[in-house]
């Protein structure tokens, strides 16, 4: 079983079970209970496209030889790096807030109309969801194989499902912003996995110079195609034989991920714009504020 696909289809199953969970819960709260018919048919229809895509994937996968077999499995696992880290800095700016935002996009969709705006926003937020899931699969099953990201896959989904109705219908407490926190340290070092396959896949093809074929060999106590090394593999990327561009590309992409996770916040975001400064003050007669003034200074303020 592939362990990275299961914490991916663990993490990105529970967050679309999350949202599903949500928008009933909040039909449920302002009493429209009879549109949960749509979005279930909306969830439905992008879980239907989302394997429809990896299928698609799967298939085009194998219709190649090499060299285009290694051009498509590197390009496909540097999308999905690219993909999953543009994920992994998203949620860490708007997971605390999805609840509130998903909300008052429902309430928009009951404005205009809610059967279909609640069908197009169930569809959308799931579909998002399955695509990014699809690639991240089809990249997981070049480093192992498709039985065992199936395995991992569906046993990440399991599990997800499981949390979100224990959550929203047996109401266990979840710290989500923990949850995603640790997930995000899980995926980081899944990423730099699928990053160091796709530098060897183009390595292969002589896209890229490996500069030190092979910086160390632990073939000899754990080679590459045995049970350990299929699950290190699975788990952190292990390979045997790593060239120097390898390892610089894994290790590179997980110092800077990992610090971007560890550091506080508000040393992460940089505001867009700074408020101008206030005036200096000027030597006038001083202003004499009543007591109204005051009053109605002071609810300004607050």
């Amino acid at each position: 079983m592939s362990f990275g696909a299961a914490v991916l289809m663990f993490r990105e199953g529970l967050e679309a079970a999350l949202i599903i969970a949500i928008m009933l819960g909040y039909l449920k709260k302002v009493g429209r209970p009879e549109h949960r018919l749509a979005v279930w048919a909306g969830a439905l229809s992008a879980a239907f496209l989302a394997v429809a895509f990896t299928v698609l994937l799967s298939l085009l996968g194998e219709s190649f030889d090499y060299p285009a077999k290694g051009i498509y499995e590197g390009a496909t696992s540097l999308l999905a790096v690219g993909m999953l880290t543009y994920m992994i800095f998203w949620m860490s700016r708007h997971a605390p807030h999805i609840k509130g935002e998903l909300e008052r996009s429902m309430k928009t969709s009951f404005l205009r109309g809610a059967s279909w705006g609640l069908f197009g926003l169930a569809f959308l937020t799931v579909a998002r969801e399955g695509v990014e899931t699809a690639l991240f699969l089809s990249a997981s099953a070049f480093q192992t194989s498709g039985a065992a990201t199936l395995l991992g896959g569906l046993a990440g989904l399991l599990v997800a499902v499981g949390v979100a109705w224990a959550v929203y219908v047996a109401g266990v407490r979840l710290n989500l912003r923990l949850f995603f926190r640790i997930a995000g340290f899980l995926l980081v070092i899944f990423a730099a996995a699928i990053l160091r396959y796709s530098i060897q896949e183009f390595e292969e093809i002589g896209w890229l110079p490996p500069v030190i074929e092979q910086v160390w060999n632990t073939g000899r106590w754990v080679p590459s195609g045995s049970a350990l090394g299929t699950v290190l593999q699975a788990l952190i990327g292990y390979t045997s034989k790593p060239s120097l561009v390898q390892l610089a590309g894994y290790f590179g992409y997980l110092t800077v991920m990992l610090a971007f996770l560890l550091l506080p916040a508000r040393r992460r975001i940089v505001a867009s714009a700074t408020p101008p400064a206030a005036p200096a003050a000027t030597p006038t007669t001083p202003e004499v504020i009543t007591s109204e003034g005051a009053g109605q200074a002071e609810k300004v303020t607050a």
